[in-house]
């Protein structure tokens, strides 16, 4: 793995769901809209959070997600209208390095 070849123009995008169901239904529509390059589904997380002044405790789904830096914007708000909670979490980390030949696909299937 290199970190000089970089990918600061990439990002890795966590987005949680209730179920299955709607974590592969936001999975294959961000990959067919070419929001993503990658979705990968790891099923049986548990999340605590506050909200609305209570702990919750909730078993859900992560989605780990591939994507070019400029097309967070549009992931977020496309993951935003269709998802079913209130407060979807989208929370976009940066690339440092990797595979350059991963990094270019990710750059080739997530453009526009």
């Amino acid at each position: 793995m290199s970190t000089e070849t970089g990918g600061d123009d990439l990002r890795v995008v966590l987005v949680t769901a209730p179920d299955v169901e709607v974590a592969e239904r936001l999975a294959r529509g961000l990959v067919e809209e070419r929001l993503a390059a990658c979705v990968n589904l790891i099923p049986g997380i548990r999340s605590f959070y506050r909200w609305k002044g209570a702990v919750q405790d909730d078993v859900e789904v992560l989605l780990v997600v591939k994507t070019r830096a400029d097309r967070l914007e549009a992931l977020a708000s496309w993951v935003q209208e269709l998802h079913p909670y209130e407060l979807p979490e989208i929370l976009g980390l940066p690339i440092i390095g990797g595979s350059q030949a991963y990094l270019d696909w990710i750059r080739t299937e997530s453009s526009s």
